[in-house]
């Protein structure tokens, strides 16, 4: 979690017992869990307020709607490629072969 090991987190709960008290650390927890939950909240409010504006204004806003254009293209150029069985290599060969000549094969 965060990069940090075990031994590292136990250090930390170690000096938070230390410098808070074993009495203020469940407060204190529960306080950032109330500011962590009023947070959430709020985002999920203005994320709300933004699609109802927007659907409002007559835009659509699905993340459906705006990839399935890119999708149907991406698909017709992979059936393109498939189709012509297009090999890179082939390109890599010929511009070989033109600076070196061809390569003859000894069996």
């Amino acid at each position: 979690m965060f990069g940090i090991g075990g031994g590292e987190m136990i250090f930390i709960i170690f000096i938070a017992l230390m410098l808070f008290g074993a009495d203020k650390i469940p407060t204190i927890a529960r306080t950032l869990g109330k500011g962590m939950a009023q947070l959430k909240n709020a985002t999920n409010e203005i994320k709300t307020e933004i699609q109802k504006s927007a659907e409002a204004n007559g835009l659509d806003t699905s993340i459906k709607d705006l990839t399935s254009g890119f999708n149907t293209e991406i698909e017709t150029i992979k059936e393109n490629l498939a189709a012509k069985e297009i090999n890179p290599f082939n390109d890599v060969k010929e511009s070989i072969d033109d600076l070196t000549g061809p390569i003859k094969r000894q069996l």
